[in-house]
């Protein structure tokens, strides 16, 4: 991987979350995903890079398009891996709601972890507790680690977590040490990056979420120098979800046994999730977020507000974008 890369990536989230923000509202999320999937391929297809997916929309007799495995590119380049997740909030997207965004990690060859379709408790905070928290310790311990390390009050804390009935146990928690817990239906990996940033009012990350997501997460926050760990959920029983009504922890112990994972309860690291020498974070606001707006359609444009995270340089970059259209008379500033 190079610089040169890095804008080109970005006009990949860019042109999915454009094609994704057409169907906001329509209820239609399935239809959303499948056109932010077909242009970010396109895009992709662009690139002079041997691309390969290694986190995608399944393996490939479930998907048609950037399944686990594809190849993307021009075939020429540089050897890139790819995590994507074209409409990440497909629900977000399909209600118009807050947090939708189309999203990838990009590393060298071998540099992202192949995360099985399974759930991931995962742990977020910012630099300041890098190292601090843990996701072996309690909840009321991992906030006043925070606490301590943020020099806030346990009460200026904001803890986001997935709101599932999973989580009833540990929202009592948080809330019972004072520290505030504000869930979210969908979309945890801009509440998780939300975290590396002052100024975003989101403190910590609790919770169990998607695993290839979590490695997305892991990649951004490891470029940020945030705090990210996940560990595997193969319980039915812990997981919580219909999904898995006909699965059992003996069966998708197994699942993992076979994809090479034998040490089914280690806890990942930032680095172990996102290991290559350079690693790249690019997300597209679909709908308004967290950390940037969703897509603008005006009559002359159409705006994109995304974020690009890269340890190849070290920054991040926040950047908003105008796409003029044909014929274009006259285009605000903002």
């Amino acid at each position: 991987m190079d610089r040169t890369l890095i804008q080109e990536i970005l006009e990949v989230v860019e042109q999915a979350a454009i094609a994704s923000a057409e169907l906001t509202g329509l209820g239609k999320k399935d239809e959303a995903d499948a056109a932010a999937v077909e242009a970010m391929r396109k895009r992709m297809g662009q690139i002079e890079m041997q691309g390969r997916i290694v986190i995608g929309e399944g393996e490939r007799d479930e998907a048609p398009m950037l399944y686990i495995g594809e190849e993307v590119g021009s075939g020429s380049g540089p050897g890139v891996d790819f995590a994507v997740d074209p409409c990440e909030g497909t629900n977000l997207c399909a209600n118009s709601q807050r947090g939708s965004m189309a999203v990838l990690a990009a590393s060298d060859r071998g540099g992202l972890f192949n995360a099985p379709d399974f759930y991931m408790k995962k742990l977020a905070a910012p630099p300041a507790a890098k190292g601090k928290v843990d996701i072996r310790k309690s909840a009321t311990d991992n906030i006043k680690i925070l606490s301590q390390c943020l020099g806030l009050a346990v009460s200026e804390l904001t803890i986001v977590v997935m709101d599932r009935a999973r989580h009833k146990d540990l929202i009592s928690e948080i809330r019972s040490t004072g520290a505030r817990v504000q869930p979210i239906s969908d979309g945890d990996v801009q509440a998780a990056i939300a975290c590396g940033f002052a100024g975003t009012g989101t403190h910590c990350l609790m919770g169990i979420g998607a695993a290839p997501e979590g490695v997305i997460s892991a990649a951004a926050m490891r470029a940020l120098g945030g705090h990210f760990q996940g560990q595997l959920v193969y319980d039915p029983a812990i997981a919580q979800t219909s999904e898995w009504a006909d699965y059992t922890k003996e069966g998708n112990i197994a699942r993992l046994n076979e994809m090479g994972i034998t040490n089914v309860d280690k806890i990942y690291e930032a680095d172990e999730l996102a290991s290559g020498e350079n690693v790249v974070f690019a997300g597209s606001g679909i709908t308004d977020g967290l950390l940037f707006h969703g897509v603008k359609f005006e009559i002359d444009c159409t705006r994109t507000s995304s974020l690009v995270i890269s340890t190849l340089d070290d920054t991040a970059r926040f950047t908003n974008t105008i796409h003029i259209k044909d014929g274009a008379k006259s285009i605000a500033l903002s």
